[in-house]
């Protein structure tokens, strides 16, 4: 298998009414389980990595491994995907790691900043058939329990938001309407009528960061309102974390190996409940 832009999946996902989910990987044996669980779900998929990732293998190996990986499986589609990528060089690099869909997130700098960079990365990722993506409004944290997201909420204004999917020609735009980064620790209150408002006013597909712990009969409702991607990530990483601590806390001398491959089996089983609640299942 190749990976495919984001965009063609997030398209179809779009107009059949389900979304696509975007999971956070950082070795091989994460990317394993994402496609094994892709693959044996017939569902399309979104394996993402960014500079909290790298700290692990740099873009370069980053994209040689998900390639290497993916030539195992043959019968589902997927992107590779930069998410949350803090420069132009970082952008650049996944470009030449063969990255099929990037994201550069300044969305805390002022809009203008924002939306030159956006043009300048679609003019580089445009010509290599790579979908990109931005945010506007700024996506909060819940805690402490994950590196992305900022201390503050903005929430993403829709006459702004045309005018900067228009002026950029990005192809997705990650929202903020009340979700966070990281594991709710009280129910999110999504702005529904705003994002009702962003479906009919943007030209791209419309992403959720922060996917982890939302409710789904919410989930469910803003896939109806335009929502085609979304990302989980905290609830993976929370996960294999616990499992290795539970592991450990038992035996002392687990055998490193071992204790790894039980943790990623749990990832598995994360990986399989979000294509089921996303609607993706059989759509590959």
């Amino acid at each position: 298998m190749k990976f495919v832009p984001m965009s063609e999946l997030l398209q179809q996902a779009a107009s059949a009414g389900y979304a696509v989910p975007a999971f956070c990987v950082w070795n091989a044996e994460t990317m394993v389980a994402v496609l094994r669980s892709a693959e044996k779900l017939k569902a399309p998929v979104i394996m993402m990595s960014g500079p909290s990732e790298f700290a692990v293998m740099g873009p370069a190996d980053m994209g040689a491994v998900a390639q290497a990986v993916a030539r195992r499986f043959n019968n589902t589609r997927a992107a590779l995907h930069l998410d949350h990528g803090d420069s132009l060089e970082q952008v650049e690099a996944c470009l030449s790691a063969g990255y099929s869909s990037v994201m550069l997130d300044f969305s805390t700098r002022p809009v203008d900043e924002n939306a030159e960079a956006l043009r300048r990365v679609v003019a580089m990722a445009h010509p290599l058939n790579v979908t990109v993506e931005g945010e506007l409004g700024t996506i909060g944290r819940v805690g402490q329990t994950t590196v992305e997201g900022n201390g503050q909420s903005t929430l993403t204004d829709p006459d702004v938001a045309t005018s900067f999917v228009k002026g950029t020609k990005i192809d997705a735009l990650a929202v903020s309407i009340g979700n966070a980064h990281g594991m709710y620790t009280t129910l999110p209150q999504l702005d529904f009528d705003r994002l009702a408002k962003l479906q009919a006013a943007v030209p791209a597909a419309l992403v959720l960061h922060g996917g982890s712990g939302t409710p789904a009969e919410d989930l469910r409702r803003a896939i109806s309102l335009g929502i085609a991607k979304v990302n989980v990530a905290s609830e993976l990483v929370n996960a294999v974390r616990q499992s290795l601590l539970d592991q450990w806390g038992a035996q002392k001398n687990m055998w490193t190996p071992l204790a790894q491959a039980a943790a990623i089996k749990g990832m598995a089983q994360i990986v399989e409940k979000w294509l089921h609640l996303t609607g993706a299942v059989g759509r590959a």
